[in-house]
């Protein structure tokens, strides 16, 4: 593809390069999937309001929780929480199986084997420096695999909140 940029490799249309179905079935060059499958696949994951972050908010909801979403509870940090307690300075987070390396669910990927094995351990040790980072700032920590019944879930966090605020959970929680 002489004369092609980085972008037009992407499929993004430039100027005299081509149209954008001209290289819709093209792995871009550099890229870490192993096909345009996979590419698609992984980038239609989403980031928030997935499904077990939007079960466990409208079950808190329910109970007369009043939270903050996809917030960061250090302003200055660059790293949000799923759900936040500002009041109680209580910080939730809801990691999948697979981005968080769950000791009961994740299988490693059979492609890429070595992409995959640094990038879960870029997670973890994240994971590990936001808990200490937000505990050393005074915040609780309450993470929750996704494949957590919901319901001990909720209850992990009710209590979380209880234990901050006392009984009186929906004033504590109010944003």
């Amino acid at each position: 593809m002489a004369g092609s940029t980085y972008w037009s490799q992407r499929g993004v249309a430039t100027r005299g390069t081509g149209t954008l179905a001209s290289y819709a079935g093209t792995v871009a060059l550099g890229s870490w999937a192993s096909s345009e499958a996979v590419r698609a696949s992984m980038r239609a994951n989403r980031s928030r309001d997935t499904t077990p972050e939007i079960a466990l908010r409208r079950a808190l909801h329910r109970r007369g929780l009043r939270y903050r979403v996809n917030m960061r509870p250090i302003k200055a940090v660059r790293r949000t929480a799923d759900v936040v307690f500002p009041r109680c300075k209580i910080a939730v987070f809801v990691d999948g199986c697979f981005w968080h390396g769950c000791p009961d669910h994740y299988r490693a990927p059979s492609t890429n084997e070595g992409y995959w094995a640094a990038k879960l351990s870029r997670n973890v040790a994240r994971d590990a420096q936001v808990n200490g980072l937000l505990r050393d700032h005074g915040w609780t920590v309450v993470r929750v695999w996704e494949h957590e019944p919901l319901e001990q879930a909720v209850a992990r966090v009710v209590l979380a909140v209880r234990s901050v605020s006392g009984n009186d959970v929906a004033s504590a929680s109010a944003p």
